[in-house]
């Protein structure tokens, strides 16, 4: 090595730097969901109380409609129970209140607000509540767990590959819900008041997603319809892998269409978001 010449050093690639850095604004947003999470810890005790009796109420119904069936739809009653009891413990999980968020700060003026940070608006809304779901995560679906483990004999996972496959799914299942409530919060952009649109999405998402009744107790059309839909995979397809009805390749299947409709739905909500922000009418002040 001659004089003054000196050993070229390595430098930081600019992509991972800027990946690194975007990582850790969008990591703080999570943070931030989860910890204004912490005032409302308390209601979380109460929550447990309500998806108890969400699934005693489903109990009994069932029970009532297998008094004279060992099997319904491929269903015994003990899949079922675990059906219904699994599903709304993972409904705990990927619930998430994005669009009422957005609804409110358009009626409250506050959406100037997120127009203003340099970051995309439907990450922020989405890790925020990443960071909500988290907090439930030790705070609700745990411990409503445990309760519904303790008193109804709900079955375990079909097998450890069964239960790590349902284990991914319920985590893409959030970020669908996430992804379907950022689209339909857009809106509020132009319509201002979307609470009415809420409620009707809240009861049809239940519905169409397979919590209240498995999606093969429609009619075969609607299954049909529903199969190329991506509602079923927030709740439907996760219980299935869990009870083992999906196994080996319809595990790998159902988790690739979790991430498809994951992807086409970042794009809906995008184009939807860039849509309705042409027309920005900021109530309140």
């Amino acid at each position: 090595m001659g004089a003054g010449t000196y050993p070229l050093q390595p430098r930081p690639s600019l992509v991972g730097t800027s990946l690194a850095r975007v990582a850790r604004v969008y990591a703080e947003f999570v943070r931030v969901g989860f910890v204004n999470t912490l005032a409302y810890r308390l209601r979380y005790y109460t929550g447990i109380v309500t998806y108890f009796i969400y699934v005693s109420v489903y109990y009994f119904i069932w029970k009532a409609i297998y008094a004279d069936s060992a099997s319904i739809q491929g269903f015994d009653f003990g899949q079922m129970l675990t059906y219904i009891s699994v599903g709304w413990i993972i409904r705990s999980f990927y619930f998430n209140n994005i669009d009422q968020d957005i609804a409110y700060a358009v009626m409250e003026g506050k959406l100037a607000m997120d127009l203003i940070k340099p970051v995309n608006p439907q990450f922020m809304y989405i890790a925020q509540a990443l960071g909500e779901s988290l907090f439930r995560l030790g705070m609700l679906t745990v411990p409503t767990a445990v309760v519904l483990l303790l008193v109804y004999p709900i079955r375990k996972p079909a097998s450890a590959l069964h239960f790590t496959g349902f284990f991914a799914s319920v985590l893409l299942s959030f970020f669908i819900v996430a992804a379907i409530n950022f689209a339909v919060g857009t809106f509020a952009i132009r319509l201002q008041s979307i609470l009415g649109l809420l409620r009707a999405k809240y009861f049809l998402l239940e519905l169409f997603s397979g919590l209240l009744i498995p999606i093969s107790f429609f009619p075969r059309i609607f299954v049909d319809i529903f199969a190329v839909l991506p509602f079923e995979y927030i709740s439907y397809v996760p219980v299935l892998i869990y009870l083992g009805k999906l196994s080996g390749w319809g595990i790998a299947r159902a988790l690739t269409l979790q991430v498809f409709w994951i992807l086409v739905l970042f794009a809906l909500g995008d184009a939807m978001w860039r849509w309705s922000s042409r027309k920005i009418t900021i109530q309140g002040g």
